[in-house]
């Protein structure tokens, strides 16, 4: 029982090594991956390491969101939608959709996310619809750029692009990018898929009357992504013919469709009969599924819909169906309705920064041995270093072996949670593997300062002195690598990310392990 406690920190070390081997070669650890249905290279790898862009081959994507933003605008009592609404209308080629309206504690903005909109023309709209404001700046604000990141990857994986990564980076001069890594992929599909905004929304397309003559009118954006609670899957119905997506409506905007339906005439007794896609000028009214800015396909109202609409019965439990004519495009409306649309749009035109790259496979796969073979070549330079320096191989195989544990150990670490190895992490680990050698070469330098120890107590003393120097060294480490980690600098923040974890490894479990294996190795009294 003295020997477990007084070797306590060996025994955490070992742990860390098993619980590193089974989050390594465990089929327990990370999910199984595949494009196109086949098996990506990484299910076929005997270990459960995932692979960034760099060492998979792939499309990496960055690009800026078109954009310009109102500051301090004045909504008074009037709500987010009705806002963008009166902007819209006062702005030529635009839709409610293309403007956002945030109401802040401090400050409330409007964006406007289409292109060709300069800070002058949504001035003018804004003073047209009795709006005042403060500043209008190009760019769009931190939020829409968090809901982009977050549509993004939602959209790739909704799409099963396995391995896809979306974040945001931002220049040392403040530019704000978006940046979408892609492994496996060619940019032509990658850009197909983020250039799309994806917004799906449902019109009201009804016939009234002018002059004396029929027309047609459309009630535009009765419901947009935002005001659905849950998407049902692509199913088919089992009369056949067709496919068919549930939705559950939230019921703040419940009440105000329903009453749409009633005035434009869709809840009359016995519902509506859609013929929209054969002649739009001949038909009874319709709710139009609108993708994209496009018209994907028309329903009329069944009549059980229609008399639960003209009853005011709907909105209590506010659920229906979208009809599509085949599964594939019931499946992209699943898609779309799930992700959400883009708030705004990439500028992939690459004039203001904007860059598309893409590593092939095989560029991948040199760029994996490479780096294999740089980690085996810093490991024989240290283990070469450290046999010349002592001569000892009771003080440098423990060393050698103590430092490749840390890096094995925090191998394991990006097993566990999925985070694909690149370029830059593994800078990190080579980073490490020369920090942690140092250390424990100030170790057993500080313990063999003076001669052979033979004593445990002068051991400790010894070790405790060369611990504070490794202490404020780790802090040291910290604290400059962390500002890199937080911040969205790209590549950079793997490396940071992973030395600090080095540190921290280093400091709490190898550090303390290789003491007590010099002390049972070089101490009588053990």
């Amino acid at each position: 029982m003295s020997t477990l406690r007084d070797n306590w920190r060996v025994i955490l070390l070992v742990i860390a090594v098993l619980a590193s081997t089974f989050a390594l070669f465990s089929p327990t650890v990370g999910g199984q991956s595949s494009v196109d249905g086949q098996p990506t290279a990484e299910e076929d790898s005997l270990t459960n390491v995932k692979y960034g862009l760099q060492l998979n081959g792939g499309t990496r994507i960055r690009a800026p969101l078109v954009g310009i933003t109102a500051e301090d605008v004045e909504f008074e009592n009037e709500t987010d939608r009705v806002v963008e609404q009166q902007v819209a209308a006062e702005l030529s080629g635009a839709d409610a959709a293309d403007i956002i309206a945030r109401r802040g504690a401090e400050s409330s903005t409007v964006e406007v996310t289409i292109e060709n909109v300069t800070t002058d023309q949504l001035a003018a709209a804004l003073d047209a619809a009795g709006y005042s404001h403060g500043e209008i700046r190009d760019g769009v604000t931190e939020m829409t750029r968090q809901d982009t990141v977050r549509v993004l990857q939602s959209k790739i994986n909704e799409a099963g692009l396995s391995g896809g990564s979306v974040q945001q980076v931002t220049t040392a001069t403040g530019e704000h990018f978006i940046l979408i890594e892609v492994p496996n992929r060619d940019p032509s599909s990658v850009r197909e898929l983020v250039s799309e905004r994806g917004t799906v929304q449902i019109d009201i397309y009804y016939p009234t009357t002018e002059n004396g003559s029929r027309v047609y009118e459309t009630r535009e954006a009765v419901l947009t992504q935002e005001d659905f609670t849950s998407i049902g899957t692509a199913q088919e119905p089992q009369t056949g013919g067709g496919s068919f997506v549930p939705v559950s409506v939230k019921d703040d905007p419940a009440p105000e469709f329903q009453q749409a339906v009633k005035e434009t005439g869709l809840a009359q007794p016995g519902g509506t009969r859609c013929t929209y896609n054969d002649d739009p000028n001949a038909t009874e009214g319709c709710l139009l599924l609108v993708v994209n800015g496009e018209v994907v396909n028309a329903f009329g109202m069944s009549p059980n819909l229609a008399d639960s609409m003209r009853n005011e019965e709907w909105a209590e439990a506010p659920s229906f169906q979208l009809q599509t004519r085949n599964t594939t495009e019931a499946q992209q409306v699943a898609i779309n309705l799930r992700a959400g649309a883009l708030p705004a749009k990439l500028d992939l035109s690459g004039d203001d920064g904007g860059t598309t790259s893409f590593i092939s496979p095989t560029q991948g796969e040199s760029f994996k041995s490479d780096s294999l073979l740089t980690g085996i070549v810093a490991v024989l330079a240290v283990a070469g270093v450290v046999f010349v320096r002592y001569g000892k191989p009771e003080v440098a195989l423990p060393m050698i072996v103590t430092g490749l544990s840390e890096v094995y150990v925090l191998l394991g670490f990006a097993a566990a949670i999925g985070y694909p190895l690149d370029l830059s992490v593994i800078a990190g680990f080579i980073a490490v593997i020369g920090t942690g050698v140092d250390d424990l070469i100030i170790i057993a330098d500080e313990v063999m300062a003076e001669g052979s120890v033979t004593s445990r107590k002068v051991f400790q003393s010894r070790f405790r002195r060369a611990f504070w120097v490794i202490g404020a060294a780790a802090a040291t480490t910290i604290i400059a690598m962390s500002p890199l980690a937080v911040l969205s600098l790209g590549d950079l923040q793997g490396f940071a990310i992973f030395t600090i974890l080095g540190v921290i490894v280093g400091v709490l479990v190898t550090r303390p392990a290789y003491g007590d294996i010099l002390r049972l190795l070089l101490t009588e009294d053990r």
